[in-house]
């Protein structure tokens, strides 16, 4: 079936189970940002391939809201489907709600799979459909009824993280966490976010594609806890660890009966921001309720040394395959430069290594995953590369394919927007790179990119700071040429985990959770950008760990230490854009790239490095 086909046939569903506006999130049972193939319902019902998207469908409208993140790719998949875009956050688009509030008739009925929708929706779509004298019906998974191919549930393998690389026992976290519990008067914990229970078990999995995860909900009781997952993931070296810290399996779906069955006048500790509507109405009304953030959330945000000195070993593996890519690149635009000298504009990059073979996005990214995969501790890509060139890089998430993969030519930029996964942790950096001489204006573009980069990676600010009150560092240089970037300027990075790990990130917009107190041993990105659409786009990203600096009178000062080590391509820059500071910020940094991996290279890699980390 096409889309529209699809559509079509969710409407006949929709009228036999008698719902007059049906929801699609983009969420698994356990609201996830990435989710497996089975849970690929938005995309399935739109064609839209974004991480993050709601569809709302009605008897004769249907739309799909998404954030500015996606505001290109959208309109460009959804081009011929009968699905309209809602540009989320845009002056004068309409939210989800007030869509519900115009389209619901009075006494309708908004429907949808509570399992993959949060507390929050959930309770605000009941609300709307109160209004209206209506009701919800949240037991219908109606995506399911016509989706006649759709993927089974994933069944990898659990597999364990040592101390060695998580730096501290699963029993000691239970201890902490319990802790908490204690603090807040709770004798149950109940956890559904997959990153949160791996980390608090150290342990992974591989059932959502780029996220080391397993597919399952936790009860963590005083003294004891229950792991509703499928058991036959589990080695039984896994299986008896867990009996040692006294946790026992049960079947992954048995949860929603087991919450169900809580003993009266339990006191349950959940977060609702990370529990579905279906497992939230699950709780017996009986049960005392508290509402408060995840503890392993911020426990995990805050690294302690032992993956500090795994990371940053992580990340010196990564710089040395992005510096072989980045030389490899560079190689393939000067041959074509050399090869057609007045006609280069428009020459096709040849790979180096194969002068028969074409350089495309799609091969681009494969070579640099093969890189990776020449370190030591390379287990996988921590998300879906973007590989884009030209004016693929104005698409913030692209993602080519057989149909939009594009030749590499001389005389334009390739982003690449990548990362690994390591024993030593998980990595995410974004080069752009231009492949020989480029236009003046994506120069300029190339280097307020890199000025706004480099000025927040250089940043001293007082303990107490969010990412919100310092995101202005970076968007200063933009706001100042009345441009801006619909982004956030940077996130929270997981260790062997989600590659997003909120609440930590820079951004000048509050979202529903607030931004914490940036605290010493957190790892967050700095990756401005500068979107044209039609011509090209601009993105540099280096992950940050945060460090404790001076204290004095004034208060505790704190600052960044970059993570990531690889040249910002100099080919790209004009010196004369930037401030003496700025400039001596780049000289600095580049200082530090060549002294930590140079090391590693060999004599043709250390000279070619060296030049493209030259003072300016």
């Amino acid at each position: 079936m096409d889309i529209t086909e699809r559509i079509d046939a969710l409407r006949c569903e929709m009228k036999r189970a008698g719902i007059d506006i049906y929801i699609v999130p983009s969420a698994d049972f356990h609201q996830s940002e990435y989710v497996g193939g089975y849970f690929k319902s938005r995309e399935f019902i739109t064609g839209f391939t974004g991480s993050a998207g709601t569809a709302v469908i009605t008897a004769e409208k249907a739309g799909l809201w998404t954030d500015g993140r996606y505001f290109i790719q959208a309109e460009k998949e959804l081009a011929s489907a009968p699905v309209t875009l809602f540009r989320s956050g845009e002056p004068g688009v309409d939210t989800i709600g007030k869509f519900l509030e115009k389209e619901l008739p009075s006494g309708g009925v908004i429907g949808f799979d509570g399992r993959t929708t949060g507390v929050n929706e959930g309770r605000s779509y009941a609300d709307t459909a109160e209004k209206k004298g209506g009701r919800i019906e949240y037991a219908s998974d109606l995506i399911g009824e016509i989706w006649a191919d759709r993927p089974e549930l994933p069944d990898r393998q659990v597999f364990s993280l040592g101390v060695e690389y998580a730096g501290e026992s699963a029993a000691g976290k239970l201890a902490r966490v319990r802790g908490k519990m204690k603090e807040y008067g709770a004798g149950i914990h109940l956890l559904s976010s997959l990153d949160d229970i791996a980390w608090l078990l150290n342990l992974r999995g591989g059932d959502v594609a780029y996220c080391p995860v397993f597919l399952s909900y936790l009860l963590l009781y005083e003294d004891c806890g229950i792991l509703f997952a499928d058991e036959e993931k589990f080695p039984r070296h896994i299986r008896e660890e867990l009996e040692h810290n006294r946790i026992r399996l049960r079947p992954y779906d048995s949860i929603y009966s087991a919450v169900s069955s809580l003993p009266q006048e339990s006191r349950l500790l959940i977060d609702p921001d990370r529990l579905n509507y279906t497992l939230y109405q699950s709780i017996p009304k009986s049960v005392d309720i508290i509402r408060k953030q995840n503890p392993e959330i911020l426990m995990k945000c805050i690294k302690n040394d032992v993956e500090i000195k795994n990371i940053r070993n992580a990340h010196i593996k990564d710089a040395v395959a992005h510096t072989r890519f980045m030389r490899w690149l560079k190689t393939a635009a000067l041959s074509a430069e050399n090869d057609a000298a007045e006609t280069a504009q428009g020459r096709r990059l040849m790979d180096p290594y194969h002068a028969d073979e074409a350089v495309t996005e799609i091969s681009a990214s494969k070579k640099l995953e093969q890189f990776r995969s020449m370190q030591d501790g390379y287990l996988m890509a921590s998300f879906a590369p973007i590989s884009a060139f030209a004016e693929h890089g104005a698409i913030v998430h692209y993602s080519a394919d057989k149909e939009s993969d594009a030749v590499l030519s001389y005389g334009k930029m390739l982003l690449t927007d990548t990362g690994g996964h390591y024993w030593e942790g998980s990595t995410d950096i974004t080069r752009t790179v231009a492949l020989g001489e480029i236009p003046q204006k994506e120069k300029e573009d190339f280097t307020l990119v890199a000025r706004a980069m480099l000025r927040l990676m250089n940043t001293v600010f007082l303990h107490g700071c969010s990412g919100a009150n310092l995101d202005c560092i970076a968007r200063e240089v933009f706001w100042k040429e009345r441009v801006n970037f619909n982004h956030g300027t940077g996130h929270g990075v997981g260790y062997l985990l989600s590659i997003h790990e909120p609440p930590v990130g820079f951004r000048w917009k509050e979202s529903g959770t607030p931004a914490p107190v940036l605290e010493k041993n957190m790892v967050v990105t700095d990756e401005p950008g500068i979107y044209i659409e039609g011509s090209h786009g601009v993105r540099l990203e280096n992950e940050l760990l945060v460090c404790t600096d001076e204290s004095n009178g004034y208060g505790q000062f704190m600052r960044f230490e970059p993570l990531t080590f690889v040249p910002l391509d100099l080919d790209a820059i004009l010196p004369e854009k930037m401030t003496a500071e700025e400039r001596e910020m780049l000289n600095v940094y580049h200082k530090a790239v060549y002294e930590k991996i140079s090391p590693y290279l060999d004599g043709e890699e250390r000279a070619w490095l060296a030049g493209y980390t030259r003072p300016v």
